[in-house]
């Protein structure tokens, strides 16, 4: 059926992007216009619709998805803006829909915020979903961490075919218990993905965190580990070794080394959930295992997690980070030896307006080498937080794009590395783009 909705919702898009506007805002006017836009058009997909939520690592893993499933010859419609709010998903759409408003792919592969993705699967209900994590993230938005659970729990409730677990996620392992409850309302089918015993230290949980380092907050209940789940699951894929450039996956009964141009182990971990969902969708039929493992390891970093450019002839690392556990990982994951190193903090709503959890991360890594700028909104609190550590560190410009010139100006002939929050990310990159091939996301 033809609605003036996209020829209209396209002409929004090419003036929004003349002018340099959001992705998302072509997406509400289509809303408001054609509420049905986008349950209509995702209607028609034959392997249907799968999402992807959590607290960390929905982008990439997202991007990892997609690119598994294009290796087996599927057409996949994605978000692949970043834009994880049900309008951004509708932008996305106009982009990829003829004038007509039909969608030329075999499935759907989408990256929603926790919140949001509640809105959506309530119009469309996905037939696939994966949930990674559940961390302390934008407390401001969503208060205590089991709210974030209860919202990736609807998730599962309105997947009607497969639903894949981090099984050493406790809150996240725990919704099986109410996917095969009586109440169930399509009991679909549970997967899970999980770690090897030996890597489980490596990946902490958001309790094992706080009791490890005893920063829980007064009047908190701190919850049980994973390593205390009674009985715990099999895995469909475990993660088994991660090694400098290559990680090992057992699925089927087998381990299988592949070489990862991904960088950052929460990445590698996020493999083996990527690899379990785009199992599930690609179902019983043939799949071609060795290409899918290729693809795997030939899947690069999102824009801003772990992306590597080139400025002045040296590689410069964009680490998004966004709470404690992020932060974490990505000190543990990129070694500052040899780096000189900058960190951005904006508290805008995409970052959390909350910055209470840097005080959860330990920064003595960054001790030896000091960092060389700090910026960003927040960027005196990053200062407060570095001196309780004992971290030298040189300028502290609340101006990004005057820190960045000091930056790169300071460290000419260093590889460099920048740990950014969400939208300081994103004008970092707008800055990088003037000087050096950054990859346009649209």
């Amino acid at each position: 059926m033809f609605s003036f909705s996209v020829p209209l919702g396209k002409l929004v898009r090419s003036l929004t992007r003349l002018r340099g506007g959001g992705s998302a805002f072509p997406g509400l006017v289509v809303e408001k216009i054609d509420p049905g836009f986008m349950q209509r058009t995702l209607a028609s997909l034959p392997y249907g619709v799968a999402v992807v939520s959590g607290t960390n690592g929905k982008t990439t893993t997202t991007k990892m998805v997609v690119e598994l499933l294009e290796s087996q010859g599927l057409k996949v419609f994605t978000n692949r803006t970043g834009s994880n709010f049900t309008r951004g998903v509708a932008a996305s759409l106009l982009g990829d829909v003829d004038w007509r408003g039909q969608l030329d792919a075999d499935v759907a592969v989408l990256e929603l915020d926790e919140a949001h993705a509640v809105h959506f699967v309530n119009k469309v209900e996905p037939r696939f979903s994966l949930l990674l994590n559940v961390l302390r993230d934008q407390l401001d938005r969503f208060g205590e961490i089991d709210k974030t659970a209860r919202l990736l729990e609807h998730i599962a409730v309105k997947t009607t075919d497969t639903v894949v677990l981090n099984r050493e996620d406790p809150r996240v392992a725990r919704i099986a218990d109410t996917l095969n409850g009586p109440t169930a309302v399509h009991a679909p089918t549970v997967r899970y993905f999980g770690l090897d015993e030996s890597l489980r230290n490596t990946f902490p949980n958001d309790d094992d965190m706080r009791t490890a380092t005893g920063t829980a907050s007064p009047g908190t209940t701190v919850g049980g580990s994973a390593a205390e789940l009674p009985d715990a699951p099999a895995a469909d894929v475990v993660l088994r070794r991660v090694g400098a450039q290559d990680a090992d996956f057992e699925f089927d009964g087998e381990t299988t080394t592949t070489t990862m141009k991904l960088r950052g182990v929460y990445n590698i971990f996020n493999a083996a959930a990527a690899l379990s969902l785009a199992r599930s969708i690609l179902g019983t039929g043939a799949i071609d295992t060795p290409k899918l493992v290729e693809a795997l390891g030939n899947v690069a970093p999102a824009f801003g997690r772990g992306e590597s450019l080139t400025v002045d002839g040296q590689p410069l690392e964009l680490v998004l980070v966004k709470n404690p556990s992020g932060f974490r990982l990505g000190l543990k994951s990129f070694p500052a030896g040899g780096y000189a190193t900058m960190i951005a903090i904006n508290d805008n709503y995409a970052d959390g307006r909350d910055m209470s959890w840097l005080w959860d991360v330990e920064f003595d890594s960054l001790r030896e080498g000091g960092v060389e700028v700090l910026t960003g909104v927040r960027a005196y609190d990053m200062a407060l937080r570095l001196q309780y550590d004992d971290v030298p560190f040189g300028a502290v410009e609340t101006d990004i794009t005057s820190a960045l010139g000091t930056f790169i100006d300071g460290s000419r002939g260093k590889p460099k590395r920048i740990f950014c929050t969400y939208t300081a990310m994103l004008a970092i990159r707008r800055e990088l783009a003037k000087i050096t091939i950054v990859e346009v996301v649209s």
